[in-house]
């Protein structure tokens, strides 16, 4: 079974539209990051989502949000290790890939046709897990992103997200000079989209992307009422890899960073200048 709730279009943001519009076209092109899970990491879900044991080897009966995760891998995944699935993501192109793999493999899944901040349809501390994979490169703001998942996840709940590093999305996609390097080609500090780039592993194209800095990701995150319990930049680092592929190019640059949150007991927040507090 497969429950949906569509997506009211009033009140988009027009990059967020933006953004919608380009998951559905990359959705319907079938791109790597909308390929459903392989019966081989099915096979083993909770190892293939958790490598660092973060989750502690079991979430049989955990309410689940799988949030800007559409395109039928995490639902599967996080469904085939016993979690009570809900998917959000702004693309219904993507979230039909969840209602076919779900039909196909027989699970049920809550699938909710949103953006990433706004999360007004799930009660207070709804949630024991908010997986959230790379995505918040697609919203011009992070901070509301965090509080939107602070609201639903319960005292002592976890965050686990993923997001492209600041330093990846300031450097050269292809290598540069004689010595034949990364530079730095943005500025870090910087407002509005980052300007067009060739697609590839590291950029979607027809996407609008921002960069995020440090403060704002891990501040964030903590102003939002979590403590960041743990840290990884996965290694996609290859010795052997061609010049100027995704392999070479993390020799230079960690592309992403995962980031373990657990949420906190309702403490007062510091937030847009003005002091909240997050309740259960």
């Amino acid at each position: 079974m497969q429950r949906n709730a569509q997506l009211d279009q009033a009140g988009l943001s027009a990059s967020v539209a933006h953004n919608a519009r380009a998951w559905n076209a990359l959705a319907r092109e079938g791109v790597a990051l909308a390929q459903p899970a392989r019966d081989d990491e099915l096979a083993n879900p909770l190892a293939t989502v958790d490598p660092a044991g973060w989750l502690g080897g079991d979430i049989r009966g955990w309410n689940v949000l799988c949030l800007a995760a559409g395109g039928g891998r995490h639902s599967a995944l996080y469904a085939a290790a016993g979690a009570k699935v809900t998917v959000v993501d702004i693309s219904d192109e993507m979230l039909a890939l969840d209602r076919a793999v779900a039909r196909e493999r027989g699970f049920d899944a809550r699938l909710v046709q949103t953006s990433m901040e706004e999360l007004s349809m799930f009660a207070a501390g709804e949630f024991d897990l908010v997986i959230h994979p790379v995505s918040t490169c697609y919203v011009a703001d992070v901070a509301p992103v965090f509080q939107a998942v602070a609201r639903v996840t319960r005292s002592g709940g976890l965050y686990v997200s993923q997001h492209k590093s600041p330093t990846s999305l300031q450097a050269t996609l292809r290598p540069e000079g004689a010595a034949g390097t990364y530079a730095l080609a943005e500025r870090y500090y910087r407002d509005g989209p980052l300007p067009p780039a060739e697609p590839c592993r590291l950029r979607e194209r027809g996407t609008l992307e921002y960069l995020h800095r440090w403060e704002q990701l891990l501040g964030g995150i903590c102003r939002a009422g979590f403590a960041i319990e743990d840290v990884l930049e996965p290694m996609h680092a290859d010795r052997d890899a061609a010049h100027g592929s995704f392999g070479h190019r993390a020799q230079y640059v960690a592309p992403y960073v995962r980031l373990k949150a657990r949420r906190g007991d309702g403490s007062a927040v510091r937030s847009a200048g003005k002091l909240t507090l997050v309740g259960d």
